[in-house]
């Protein structure tokens, strides 16, 4: 059995290709339909899937909670699924710029977590604007973006890495101003694309700039194109290490071939993703519109297994998951099988 994923073989994931061309369960010789009504579809570990290219370990994670709580969940989870957890993953809140610090009722726990699991993952979510849920208008982000741009705000993200590398997380997965194609968040890179990537910058060179850090940081956006092709963000090389998408099952009735084939989806990112010598991640993937859906866990498996991915993390709340949410039945039934089964931590 094995054991958890260690930072050499993420490292090793680091220098795999981006893939060879993914088939969808429906094409893949000899593939079964997935379902939590399978012959041994409960076991963790147990593993049908038909012919495709061959899968690697991928590190795990799942989102349980922002604070004190995610840490204090992980080990139920891992005796649920049979396998360990490789990555902590928390949030940051928005609403104001001691959020963004990092708070310590936040940032305690998990640096306690880091320093007792040096060899794993912690992914941080880290907004780069305050208000971050507020709904501000377009002129608003506009003003804020070129603010941040021009330095005014590069000392709070200098204070948050400072308070990571002194709690012993200097090489933390720094997430800041994810799905910022989106309309959702005051971080969002719509209102002034040039801003938004010369902030980003400041960002990284600000957090870089605390003795010791070995952050790195990863660009992840929704999924295919929502306000704003996500490319018209990308903020440069030099300040990217990892390609990220959020990827939850919707809209409703769309299959995975669509999420792949969809512009900028997981076939353009993943080509995105090996131009630039970057590998992938999936921070946030779940359930959503097309409800309780085992096949699309079945795919995210595969997918994830046969391309270069840094790490994945399931959002672990309803309606998106399958140990913290009960209408999921047969979505869990299936992620335990497929990504059970390592073995006990």
């Amino acid at each position: 059995m094995l054991g958890a994923v260690s930072l050499t073989t993420v490292a090793a994931l680091l220098v795999l290709g981006a893939g060879a061309p993914f088939r969808t369960s429906a094409q893949r010789a000899g593939a079964d339909q997935p379902g939590a009504d399978q012959p041994g579809a409960d076991q963790p570990g147990a593993d049908r899937r038909g012919a495709g290219p061959p899968a690697h370990a991928t590190p795990l994670g799942a989102f349980l909670g922002s604070g004190a709580e995610g840490v204090e969940r992980m080990e139920a989870f891992e005796r649920w699924l049979g396998s360990p957890v490789d990555v902590g993953r928390t949030y940051l809140p928005g609403d104001g710029w001691e959020g963004i610090e990092g708070p310590p009722g936040i940032l305690d726990p998990w640096t306690a977590w880091k320093r007792a699991h040096p060899e794993k993952l912690l992914v941080i979510n880290v907004p780069m604007l305050p208000g971050n849920e507020d709904g501000a208008a377009d002129g608003t982000v506009a003003a804020m973006l070129a603010e941040g741009a021009g330095g005014a705000y590069d000392r709070h993200f200098r204070e948050l890495a400072g308070r990571l590398t002194r709690g012993g997380a200097n090489d933390a997965v720094i997430i800041p101003g994810w799905e910022m194609n989106g309309g959702t968040y005051t971080s969002r890179c719509a209102p002034d694309p040039t801003a938004w990537r010369a902030y980003w910058r400041r960002v990284v060179a600000a957090m870089r700039s605390a003795p010791g850090a070995r952050f790195r940081f990863d660009f992840t956006a929704n999924r295919g194109r929502d306000t704003i092709p996500w490319p018209d963000c990308y903020p440069g090389d030099d300040v990217v290490d990892i390609i990220g998408s959020d990827n939850y099952d919707q809209p409703e009735g769309a299959d995975f071939g669509q999420f792949i084939s969809e512009p900028y989806g997981l076939d353009y990112q993943a080509e995105f993703a090996k131009k630039h010598k970057k590998p992938l991640s999936f921070p946030e993937w779940g359930m959503f519109r097309n409800s309780d859906n085992p096949t699309f866990v079945s795919e995210m498996h595969h997918w994830m297994t046969t391309h270069s991915v840094a790490y994945q993390s399931i959002t672990d709340y309803c309606p998106h998951g399958v140990w913290g949410c009960a209408q999921n039945p047969r979505s869990s039934a299936e992620y335990r099988r497929l990504f059970g089964g390592r073995g006990a931590p």
